[in-house]
This record gives C-alpha cells, sequence and structure tokens, in this order.
C-alpha cells in the first residue's frame, strides 16, 4: 500500500471516531470543553486502540471556536443551543491523521449556516487544490481560501489553511518554517518533492468566524 492510501485509511479511521462521538451523543450541554476532550480520548483508546496523537487534541466551543490552533484558552462550559469544534491527530500504525470537525447543539440558523459554509467552501477549496494542484503554490492557495471567506460571508480566522502531514514524525514543522504550511509566504509549488524525492501530502484547513457573533467554525482533513 503506498503512502496515499495509508493516509487516506488512517483518515477513515479517525472519521469513525468523530461518528462514533456523535452517536455516543456525548456533545451535551453543562459539561466542559476539557471533560468532552478526555472522554473522546477514553472512547479513541477502548474503541480503536489509539493511543499516539501527533499533535495537541483540542475541543473548543463559544466565544473559543474564534481562535485557531496555536491558542490555549481558558476552558469553557458547554451551553445549550453552542457551537463546538473538534481538531485530532490520531495516529494510527504510525500513519497520522488530522481530522477538524464542526457540530452544533440545537437549531440556531447562523451557527448552523456556519458550520455548513466551512464544510461547502472545504469541498469548494479542494476542487480548486486539485485542478490547479501543479501550478499551485502554498500563499496563491492560501488567497484563494481567504477569498472563499469572503464570498461566504465571514471572515478568515487562522493565518495560514494547512500543512503537511505524513509517517508518524512527518516532517518536522516549527516557527517561520513556511514551506511546511499553507501559508501567505509560502511561494513554493505544492507539487514540490521533499528532500528524499517523495511526494509531499497535504491538509487543508477551513477557519470561518463571524467576530460579531463570536462564533466560529472549523474543518479540514487531507486534499488529495
Amino acid at each position: 500500500m503506498n503512502e496515499l492510501s495509508h493516509l487516506i485509511e488512517a483518515e477513515n479511521k479517525a472519521q469513525n471516531l468523530f461518528e462514533t462521538i456523535i452517536q455516543k451523543q456525548l456533545i451535551v450541554a453543562g459539561k466542559s470543553e476539557k471533560q468532552l476532550n478526555n472522554e473522546v480520548y477514553k472512547i479513541a483508546s477502548e474503541l480503536f486502540g489509539i493511543k499516539k496523537f501527533w499533535h495537541k487534541r483540542i475541543v473548543r466551543s463559544g466565544k473559543n471556536t474564534l481562535l485557531p490552533y496555536r491558542e490555549n484558552p481558558p476552558d469553557l462550559v458547554i451551553k445549550e443551543d453552542d457551537i463546538l469544534f473538534f481538531d485530532f491527530g490520531p495516529v494510527f500504525e504510525e500513519w497520522e491523521a488530522d481530522i477538524g470537525k464542526t457540530y452544533v447543539i440545537g437549531n440556531n440558523p447562523q451557527k448552523l449556516k456556519l458550520k455548513q459554509d466551512a464544510e461547502n467552501a472545504w469541498q469548494e477549496g479542494r476542487d480548486f487544490f486539485i485542478q490547479n494542484f501543479s501550478r499551485l503554490t502554498g500563499d496563491s492557495f492560501y488567497d484563494f481560501t481567504t477569498t472563499l471567506a469572503k464570498k461566504y460571508g465571514w471572515d478568515y480566522g487562522n493565518e495560514h489553511c494547512g500543512h503537511l502531514i505524513g509517517k508518524f514524525p512527518h516532517e518536522k514543522i516549527v516557527g517561520e518554517e513556511v514551506i511546511n504550511y499553507l501559508h501567505p509566504n509560502n511561494q513554493n509549488l505544492l507539487s514540490e518533492k521533499d528532500k528524499n524525492g517523495n511526494q509531499r501530502f497535504w491538509i487543508y484547513e477551513i477557519h470561518f468566524i463571524d467576530s460579531v457573533n463570536q462564533i466560529g467554525a472549523f474543518h479540514e482533513q487531507l486534499v488529495y
């Protein structure tokens, strides 16, 4: 099985983890983000054998959904009619997955629209990625993504819109190494091979925010 097949298989397993979270109705008001995070970790271990995560696990609700990955906001309690997003990076047999999804408690139309727009925009971005991959650079893809945010009527919530992924531990991403990110300062072609001549694979992120209502939505997964 080639590298892409391994990454797709890892992602499918991570998708199953999220579906199980929904089925078990773990996302309820009155529970803290940290408590939900710990419950997800327990399910990941008991049902899916996940013992390792290649990056910190994130559950964010309410105003914390405005913040990108690097931030570490205070733990919030999930409220009725709340919006949450999850960002998990489980490792399956040394292959990394990176899944981000948004969930809305209740029927608030603005929050449901924000969630759906993030998912739809991700699909548009994926189509653009595939159609333009041979000539696409990190900065041009980021510009396209921020334009998508404006198209849907939101602000974009992060300084980049994705990053490399691979076999654990994948190419180390530190500080200002923007060539490893879908970043406005990355002018390299995304189709360039790594230092060993191997194809690189990318996680694509959509993070839309509504600054007025203090909510955000997040969606990410492997783009290919």
